[in-house]
């Protein structure tokens, strides 16, 4: 049957009459419905395709059929090349503007399998302006809630995210077609609607990864609708739908805002509520998911601001008690909510003074021997925020977190090490006793020079070095200095002053002036072999060197040349040249320390 009506269709498509056409449609249409693949394949042999390309006519009364043949044939990969190649894309965009709405479904369904997951077919759509078309339809038939404005509300929406599916530039068309805030009307006016309901959630999940997708969503109420969807679900993957939409627009503040306005936060801290005890697959997913969210939320300033509430807030309460909690997840969650609350000096000092710290200490203890990484790097992350405000870092110190963070040392993740080191250094900021006390324990100054060559982790090393830098700075001990000389860390300060970053060149010369002023001869042979002279000698030579690291190599000269090795590498250098031409530095802390730097070269010589 199906033979003989591919073979009538190709001589009759011309001069028939609509009757006999009708049966060879119908016979298609069957075969398709009892084996889609094969039949497909003997409608491409056959050469029909072409023929329907003529039938598509708004005149004829066979269009929606045949428009209904194409979207089946194109549910096969194999056949959307095809369909494009037989030139169907025209006269089927051409149909999206007739009324009819069989006719309007029927097209809408065929262009949106012949995009979906084709470069040739969204090409050509795009091509022939199918998605405008598309868009007003939308907007024309947005408020109408019959079954079959509904049905056609679906496919149309469908056909949109096949065509712009993974698309960057088709995405950005549709955003500036307007599409945006005819979705999220779409969304407040059919929520009743699954099919409808879906779809809108597929296309913004499609859309919402493009930036200026996000800055569109903020000026409509995607925010209130989501949420008032969301509190409707009930199955785990409508849930997770709503989410994967959620959480690329929760990345703009403005829409973190209006999420926390619209009610978003209960929700979630409900959910965590409800799966926290349960072992179920789809709880544990929900669980991590809401609660990273509640982290996400938790990024934007005036977004945290408003859920910390003084302190007082409680959903900061609720937090607070995910920390010791026994799940993972939600310790993380807490961990990094903390160092997100703790992002301004009133907030950290209130936390400080309300006993967070120990509760971040505790859960660390938990996770020394063979812990949870992420969990550690959270919880270190929280504490090294709160000992940013000056008035934390003693109270910090004598609760004992620098023993705790300590712990870690042996540690082998880059992440870990890395915010242990930021730590350290945050807590011994102007705290002499502390700087002084860890730069004398040999165990954590041997494991710093270690990460000062951890060449495949920057951050490592660069906070290796600055802490190493921090603990003489702030220490100003003699002893500090011995235990760095003899663990071997004075040529990685000199390999600091020549970072690209002018303020690790700056801790680097200030630490190395302290060590010439205060114990010259024990780093002398270290100095010398490190060849700082002729570091400073580039260093004052170079015309893009920073003021105060001019100032600071010229103070390290002075120091240096007390030492009979130093000086004499001083003066075979021409250091006089160099630092009479800075006399006339526009910087005037620099001309004045160069005069004085001249003249005790000039005295020395």
């Amino acid at each position: 049957n199906l033979s003989e009506a591919l073979k009538k269709l190709k001589i009759t498509s011309t001069d028939s009459t609509a009757d006999s056409l009708e049966g060879c449609l119908d016979c298609l249409l069957q075969a398709l419905a009892q084996n889609n693949m094969e039949t497909s394949e003997k409608i491409q042999k056959s050469g029909v395709l072409q023929v329907f390309a003529s039938l598509l006519t708004p005149q004829s009364s066979c269009t929606a059929k045949v428009a209904n043949i194409i979207a089946e044939v194109a549910r096969n990969e194999f056949m959307r090349n095809p369909c494009v190649d037989a030139g169907l894309i025209p006269p089927l965009v051409q149909l999206l503007n007739c009324k009819d709405q069989e006719v309007l479904l029927q097209t809408g369904r065929a262009l949106g399998n012949i995009c979906y997951d084709s470069h040739e077919g969204r090409n050509a759509v795009d091509h022939a302006g199918g998605a405008h078309i598309v868009v007003d339809h939308l907007r024309s038939l947005c408020n109408k809630t019959d079954p079959a404005s509904e049905k056609l509300l679906t496919v149309f929406c469908g056909m949109l995210m096949n065509y712009s599916n993974e698309n960057d530039t088709l995405q950005s068309q549709l955003i500036n077609m307007g599409v945006i805030p005819t979705l999220v009307k779409l969304l407040g006016i059919h929520c009743q609607n699954a099919a409808l309901t879906e779809m809108c959630l597929v296309a913004f999940g499609n859309l919402a990864e493009l930036e200026s997708s996000k800055e569109q969503f903020a000026y409509t109420n995607i925010a209130e609708e989501l949420v008032k969807l969301f509190k409707k679900q009930i199955e785990h993957d409508k849930k997770e739908m709503i989410f994967e939409v959620l959480a690329p627009l929760a990345e703009n503040d403005v829409i973190k805002l209006q999420l926390v306005e619209a009610g978003l936060v209960e929700c979630l801290l409900e959910i965590v509520q409800k799966t926290v005890d349960s072992d179920k697959e789809d709880d544990i997913a929900e669980l991590k998911t809401a609660s990273d969210l509640m982290v996400l939320l938790l990024l934007g300033d005036e977004s945290m601001q408003k859920l910390f509430e003084g302190g007082k807030g409680s959903v900061f309460q609720r937090v607070l008690s995910w920390i010791p909690s026994n799940s993972h997840q939600l310790q993380l969650a807490g961990a990094l909510a903390i160092a997100n609350f703790a992002r301004n000096d009133g907030n950290c000092i209130h936390m400080v003074d309300n006993g967070i710290v120990q509760k971040l200490m505790d859960l660390l203890d938990r996770h020394v021997e063979d812990g949870n990484v992420t969990v550690q790097h959270a919880a270190l992350s929280a504490l090294r925020n709160l000992a940013i405000p000056v008035v934390n870092k003693a109270k910090m110190l004598s609760a004992g977190v620098a023993e705790a963070v300590l712990k870690f040392l042996r540690s082998e993740m880059p992440p870990v090490q890395f915010k242990l080191l930021g730590t350290l250094r945050m807590l011994i900021d102007a705290q002499a006793e502390a700087a002084e006390q860890l730069g004398k324990n040999i165990k954590l100054v041997e494991r710093l020079v270690e990460w000062c060559e951890a060449k495949d982790h920057a951050g490592v090393m660069g906070e290796s070095n600055r802490l190493l830098s921090a603990l003489i700075r702030h220490s100003k001990s003699k002893d500090v200095i011995r235990t760095i000389v003899q663990s071997g860390g004075i040529k990685h300060l000199v390999t600091m002053a020549t970072s690209e970053h002018v303020i690790m060149q700056n801790e680097a010369l200030v630490a190395l002036a302290l060590i010439a002023a205060l114990e010259l001869v024990t780093a002398e042979k270290d100095l010398e072999n490190a060849q700082l002279v002729q570091i400073l000698h580039r260093l004052l030579s170079d015309d893009r060197s920073a003021p105060e690291i001019k100032y600071n190599s010229m103070v390290l000269i002075c120091a240096l040349i007390g030492s009979e090795p130093l000086q004499k590498e001083v003066q075979s250098m021409a250091f006089l040249e160099v630092v009479s031409k800075l006399r006339s530095h526009e910087n005037k802390t620099v001309a004045q320390q160069a005069s004085l730097t001249e003249q005790r070269l000039a005295v020395e010589s």
